[in-house]
C-alpha cells in the first residue's frame, strides 16, 4: 500500500499534465475547422520528438498501471482477509467444548468454515447449535434475580424467621434468601441432638428423626414445594420466598443498594438483612499439625459435617472431642452410646474443671461430668493440648501435663466465629468485645441493612450489649428484623431461651446471662417421671422447645400452694430445679434445670429487674415442688 502511494505522487504530476494538454488541443481544433476533432492530438510538448501521439500512449499508459496496481492491491487485501477469517474458524473450532462460567447454555455454538455466515460481525446468540458437548454437562446454574425487594444473606434459622415474619406482614412480598451452603433452610439443633438416637440406617440421605416424644419429622423447615424459584420470583403474582443455594455475597455497596456475589453476578435490593452465622473455631495445634491430621478433624456445624461424622463413627475405632460446652458434651453424649453397641472408644477434654464450666455453676457441672462418663464417654479435664500429630496411622494428643492420647478421629467443637466478612466492604462496624455486626436495638447496622442471628451484636434494652448463638435467638432475632423491615420499628425486648439435653432424660432451658463467673443461687427439688425432656416434648407436642414458645407474657404467675419438702439429705442429687444468676443483686439469668414449659416466668422475672431478697420464695413460681 505504501510503495502504491508513492508511485502515484511520482507519476501523478506526469498525468495531470498529458491530460491537460489533450483538453487544450482538442477545443483548439473545433474553434479553428468547426468540425468534430480527430482522435490524434494536433499539438505535441515542445520536449517531444515529432513523431505523433506519443502523449496519448504515455498517459494510457499510466492509467493502465495504477488500475492494475489497485486490483492487485484489493485482489491480496481480499485474499488476506478470507484465509484469517478461515484460520480463526479453525483455532475456535479447535478449542475445549466449555461454557463461560456465567452462562447457562450447554451447548456450544460453531460455524462451519466452508459456508461463512453473510454477516460476520454478529453472531445470532440466542439461536445456539444443537451440537452437544462432548463432556456430559454439569446442571445449568440459576439465573440470578437482578433485584429483591428483600435480600436476605444467609440460609439459616435467622433468614428463615425473617422471611416468614416479612410475608406474614407483606403477604405480597418477594424475598430472596442467598446461602452458600447447598441446602435450603433448615434447623442445626438435631445434628447433634436427636439425629444421633436415630434407628433408621439411612438417616444421613433421609435425614429425618424421631423426636423425643415419638412423633418424626424432617430438620428442614419447609419442603421444596414451599418455595418460589428464584428466575421467577418477580412474576410471581402473590410474591413468596426464593433460595439460591451455593451462592456467596463476596461484597456490598450500601449506597448503590446491590450485592455482588463471588461468580461476579450483582443482585440490587431495596432491604437487605445479613444472617451469615459463623464458622466453627478450630485449635492453631491442629492446623499447624499437618494434612494426615487435618483431614481426620471434624469441625462440626453443617448437614455435611454430620453426614461424614456419623459415617466415621461406624468406620473407625475411637473419636476424641475436644471441648467442654453445649456441642462438644451432646455429641460426647451422643456418640457414647454408640460405645457399647459398636465398641466405639469416646473420649472428652477440654481445658475447664467440668462439662459445661463456663456455664454451670461448679457443683452442677461435676454433676453433669459424672452424667457423661455414665453414658460410656472417657472424660479428660483440666487439659491443655501442647501438639497434636499423627503417627504410626493414630492421631496423637500432647497435652502440656505430659499426658498423651490416641485416637483415630479428632472433633473439634471450641466454639463459633461470627462471619464478619462483609464488614470492611459494606463500612459496616465490627464489636470488639463481642465479635459480630454491632446493631441498635432494632437489630439495624445502616439505612436499609439489618442483622440477625449468631452474627448480630445487639443491643439488649434490659441487659446491655450482647451477642447469642443459640436456636431460639435465632428465631427471635430473625422475626424481629424481618418485622423492622417492613417497619415496625421494635426494640429487642423478647428474650430468647436456649436448652440442651444430655439424651432424653437430663436437659435444661436457660435465658439471659448465663455465666459460672456471677453468683449464683440454686434451688433444687426431687424429680419425677414428667421431670425429662422426653416428657416435656411428650407433653408439649413438639420436639424443639423453642416452637412451643408463645408471645404471651406471664404477667401474674401464681406461685405454688405446695410447701417446699424437706432439705435433699443428699447434696448430689439435682433432679430438678432452678439455678438464677446475679449482678447486683438483680436476677440477670436463669437455668431450668429439668423444668420445662416455664420459660414465661423465667422471662418475665428477668424483664422486672428488681432485686428478690429470697429468691426461695421467687422458685415458688416455677412450681418445683408440685408431683
Amino acid at each position: 500500500m505504501l510503495k502504491c502511494r508513492t508511485m502515484w505522487r511520482k507519476l501523478a504530476p506526469l498525468t495531470r499534465a498529458s491530460s491537460t494538454l489533450c483538453r487544450q488541443n482538442t477545443r483548439r481544433a473545433v474553434l479553428n475547422n468547426e468540425r468534430s476533432p480527430v482522435l490524434l492530438p494536433l499539438a505535441r510538448m515542445s520536449s517531444e520528438a515529432p513523431a505523433g501521439g506519443n502523449e496519448n500512449k504515455i498517459y494510457f499508459l499510466l492509467v493502465g498501471a495504477a488500475c492494475l496496481g489497485g486490483g492487485i492491491y484489493a485482489y491480496r487485501t481480499i485474499k488476506g482477509d478470507k484465509d484469517r477469517y478461515n484460520d480463526r474458524l479453525e483455532e475456535i473450532a479447535s478449542r475445549p467444548n466449555k461454557s463461560a462460567p456465567d452462562q447457562p447454555e450447554t451447548y456450544l455454538s460453531t460455524e462451519s468454515p466452508a459456508e461463512p455466515a453473510a454477516d460476520t460481525t454478529e453472531a445470532p446468540a440466542e439461536e445456539p447449535s444443537a451440537t452437544p458437548v462432548s463432556e456430559p454437562p454439569a446442571p445449568a446454574p440459576l439465573p440470578v434475580p437482578p433485584h429483591a425487594p428483600y435480600l436476605l444473606i444467609g440460609g439459616g434459622t435467622a433468614s428463615f424467621a425473617a422471611a416468614r415474619s416479612i410475608r406474614a406482614r407483606d403477604p405480597g412480598a418477594r424475598v430472596l434468601i442467598v446461602t452458600e451452603e447447598g441446602d435450603l433452610p433448615y434447623m442445626r439443633p438435631p445434628l447433634s441432638k436427636e439425629l444421633w438416637f436415630s434407628d433408621d440406617p439411612g438417616v444421613t440421605d433421609t435425614l429425618r428423626f424421631k423426636q423425643w416424644n415419638g412423633k418424626e419429622r424432617s430438620i428442614y423447615f419447609q419442603p421444596p414445594s414451599f418455595y418460589v424459584s428464584p428466575e421467577e420470583l418477580d412474576k410471581a403474582e402473590n410474591g413468596g420466598v426464593a433460595v439460591m443455594t451455593g451462592k456467596k455475597v463476596v461484597h456490598m455497596d450500601v449506597r448503590g443498594n446491590k450485592v455482588r456475589l463471588s461468580d461476579n453476578s450483582e443482585i440490587s435490593y431495596d432491604k437487605c438483612l445479613i444472617a451469615t452465622g459463623g464458622v466453627p473455631r478450630n485449635l492453631q495445634v491442629i492446623e499447624r499439625a499437618g494434612e494426615e491430621v487435618n483431614k481426620r478433624t471434624t469441625l462440626f456445624r453443617k448437614v455435611d459435617d454430620f453426614k461424614a461424622l456419623e459415617k466415621v463413627s461406624r468406620e473407625i475405632k475411637s473419636i476424641t472431642i475436644i471441648g467442654g460446652g453445649f456441642l462438644g458434651s451432646e455429641l460426647a453424649c451422643a456418640l457414647g452410646r454408640r460405645s457399647s453397641e459398636d465398641g466405639l472408644e469416646v473420649v472428652q477434654m477440654y481445658p475447664e474443671k467440668g462439662n459445661m464450666g463456663k456455664v454451670l455453676p461448679e457443683y452442677l457441672s461435676n454433676w453433669t461430668t459424672e452424667k457423661v462418663k455414665s453414658e460410656g464417654v472417657r472424660v479428660i479435664t483440666e487439659a491443655l493440648v501442647k501438639k497434636v500429630s499423627f503417627d504410626d496411622g493414630k492421631v496423637q494428643i500432647k497435652l502440656k501435663d505430659g499426658r498423651v492420647v490416641k485416637t483415630d478421629h479428632l472433633v473439634a467443637a471450641v466454639g463459633l466465629e461470627p462471619s464478619t466478612e462483609l464488614a470492611k466492604s459494606a463500612g459496616l462496624e465490627v464489636d470488639s468485645d463481642f465479635g459480630g455486626y454491632r446493631v441498635n436495638a432494632e437489630l439495624q447496622a445502616r439505612s436499609n441493612i439489618w442483622v440477625a442471628g449468631d452474627a448480630a451484636c445487639f443491643y439488649d434494652i434490659r441487659l446491655g450489649r450482647r451477642r447469642v448463638e443459640h436456636h431460639d435467638h435465632a428465631v427471635v432475632s430473625g422475626r424481629l428484623a424481618g418485622e423492622n423491615m417492613t417497619g415496625a420499628n421494635k426494640p429487642y425486648w423478647h428474650q430468647s431461651m436456649f436448652w440442651s439435653d444430655l439424651g432424653p432424660d437430663v436437659g435444661y432451658e436457660a435465658i439471659g446471662i448465663v455465666d459460672s463467673s456471677l453468683p449464683t443461687v440454686g434451688v433444687f427439688a426431687k424429680a419425677t417421671a414428667k421431670d425429662t425432656p422426653r416428657a416435656a416434648a411428650e407433653m408439649s407436642g413438639t420436639g424443639i422447645r423453642s416452637e412451643s414458645e408463645t408471645e404471651a407474657v406471664a404477667s401474674s404467675p401464681v406461685a405454688s400452694s405446695t410447701p417446699p419438702p424437706a432439705p435433699l439429705q443428699q447434696k448430689d442429687d439435682y433432679g430438678k430445679g432452678v439455678i438464677f444468676y446475679l449482678r447486683d443483686k438483680v436476677v440477670v439469668g436463669i437455668i431450668l434445670w429439668n423444668v420445662f414449659n416455664r420459660m414465661p416466668i423465667a422471662r418475665k422475672i428477668i424483664k422486672d429487674g428488681e432485686e428478690h431478697t429470697d429468691l426461695n420464695e421467687v422458685a415458688k413460681l416455677f412450681n418445683i415442688h408440685d408431683d
